[in-house]
């Protein structure tokens, strides 16, 4: 079967790709630039890439008009700029009408739990998008999940760090809240069961796992699975503003994600009974051993998504291509080389650098700069990154975005998303007369901008001079 699977580079579409591929489907897959799509890592013969982007018409003449059933499982909860509700409502509008253009008899949509009166902006945003997806021509089938637990998930990583960071929890009060966590294997079991599946059409089912959990109670179960003695106390007051810093300076969350989540955190996503388990044979798994399968993953290395490679700045919406060129007029530079005898040893380290292995040097000054970056309302260095020895093009790289990784031409390119008066590249390359380049390159904005790059100067001839030299190290 035909499938258009879009939102490709997310987090759910990345785990429930090798499936559909595995189950003998052919997908196209739609990204709003190739250029952040690896492709390379999926057998070849039964996938292709579309380039298109929902919210721009014009590109939707890329969709191709033979398909059997379309995912939808795009969302802009984590964007920082425009109203995320008119987005979305904007990209079901015109998925909707590009679709119904097609063969496709079904399309599946992932959504959120929706049982109070009163929703969430995040959680009305959903239904208004189900509502619109309900209006074409070809059965719908929603499945609406609340918790996702799973390695790499927004989920999963925000109660991570806050049990391995917090001993003591002084915490606002809708940590009381209920909710039904499902695990991500679950998750892919449903998507893919309903798929074409003609008991499906025209319905929508809440799936959950078989716990249900206020907030409080997840934090201390994910305590007791990784062996933690963990304490937490309510606070009764603590307005939402307080709240979404709480939990943007603990966790990895930036800040336009903490506060929806908060917003929705607010309202309780528990399941309505219905017979989709027993339908599609699903056998529901609990919340601790969610937990469990998450961090077999992690300890494996092998990790296949995560929320962080959203681009969560919106910095990149025009494409990486775009800052893939670097810049050399109006730029100030940090150029060192370095002459190197193993090429294979200094590209694995450039292709580990950050996350738990760090920056070889001054690993102080930058998780300083990690934290003067979160009290500007950026990413911080704490978003990591997803595998410690494999990188992609558009993942996230602690307080950088990953533009061009080739190994075979010997290249990683960075590009900065950290709050600057300017815009800022970081480049590892290795020539062919084996010289190791590193170039730091600054493109300044304004009075301020200049003035920046002057007053780090003297740090950077420490640090970069200091890193050049551990990398290129025998």
């Amino acid at each position: 079967m035909r499938i258009l699977l879009t939102g490709a580079t997310g987090y759910i579409a990345q785990r429930l790709l090798p499936v559909l591929l595995h189950e003998g489907h052919e997908v196209i897959c739609c990204v709003r630039d190739k250029n952040r799509f690896n492709s390379l890592k999926y057998p070849a013969g039964n996938l292709s890439v579309a380039e298109v982007d929902f919210l721009k018409p014009e590109t939707l003449l890329n969709i191709p008009h033979d398909l059997d059933a379309a995912y939808y499982l795009i969302h802009s909860m984590s964007s920082s700029s425009g109203d995320f509700g008119k987005l979305e409502e904007s990209s079901a509008k015109n998925f909707r009408d590009a679709v119904q253009k097609t063969n496709a008899r079904q399309v599946i949509y992932l959504s959120g739990i929706v049982n109070e009166a009163k929703l969430s902006k995040h959680l009305s945003s959903r239904k208004n998008v189900e509502e619109i997806l309900a209006s074409g021509s070809y059965a719908l089938t929603t499945l609406r999940a609340g918790i996702i637990i799973g390695s790499g998930s927004a989920s999963f990583e925000i109660i991570r760090d806050l049990v391995e960071k917090l001993p003591v929890m002084v915490a606002p009060r809708w940590l009381n809240t209920k909710s039904q966590p499902v695990a991500i294997r679950n998750v892919i079991d449903y998507l893919t069961g309903v798929l074409l599946k003609e008991e499906t059409y025209n319905s929508s089912y809440d799936i959950g796992g078989p716990d249900i959990l206020n907030y409080k109670e997840m934090l201390l179960r994910f305590a007791k699975v990784r062996g933690l003695k963990r304490t937490i106390g309510i606070v009764p007051v603590m307005t939402p503003k307080l709240s979404s810093y709480w939990l943007y300076f603990i966790t990895s969350t930036s800040y336009a994600l903490a506060q929806n989540l908060v917003d929705s955190m607010k309202i309780e996503v528990i399941c309505r009974e219905n017979n989709l388990n027993e339908l599609l044979g699903i056998t529901s798994i609990n919340y601790e051993e969610a937990i469990r399968e998450a961090f077999e993953r992690i300890e494996l290395n092998q990790v296949p998504s995560s929320w962080k490679d959203a681009l969560t700045s919106d910095i990149l919406n025009d494409g990486i291509s775009r800052y893939a060129e670097v810049p050399v007029h109006g730029c100030y530079f940090d150029h060192r080389k370095r002459n190197i005898n193993n090429n294979e040893k200094v590209l694995d380290r450039i292709w580990a650098i950050g996350g738990s292995t760090g920056w070889y040097y001054g690993d102080w000054l930058w998780r300083s700069r990690g934290f003067i970056d979160k009290l500007f309302g950026g990413v911080g260095l704490r978003r990591g990154r997803k595998n410690q020895n494999e990188i992609s093009p558009g993942e996230a790289l602690d307080f950088w975005r990953v533009l061009i990784a080739d190994r075979r031409e010997k290249r990683l390119l960075l590009y900065a998303e950290m709050k600057l008066p300017g815009e800022a590249w970081l480049e590892f390359r290795i020539d062919k007369d084996n010289v190791l380049y590193q170039t730091a390159t600054f493109r300044p904005l304004g009075l301020w901008g200049r003035l920046y790059w002057y007053a780090v100067l003297p740090l950077h001839g420490f640090i970069f001079n200091g890193m050049i030299r551990e990398i290129s190290k025998d």
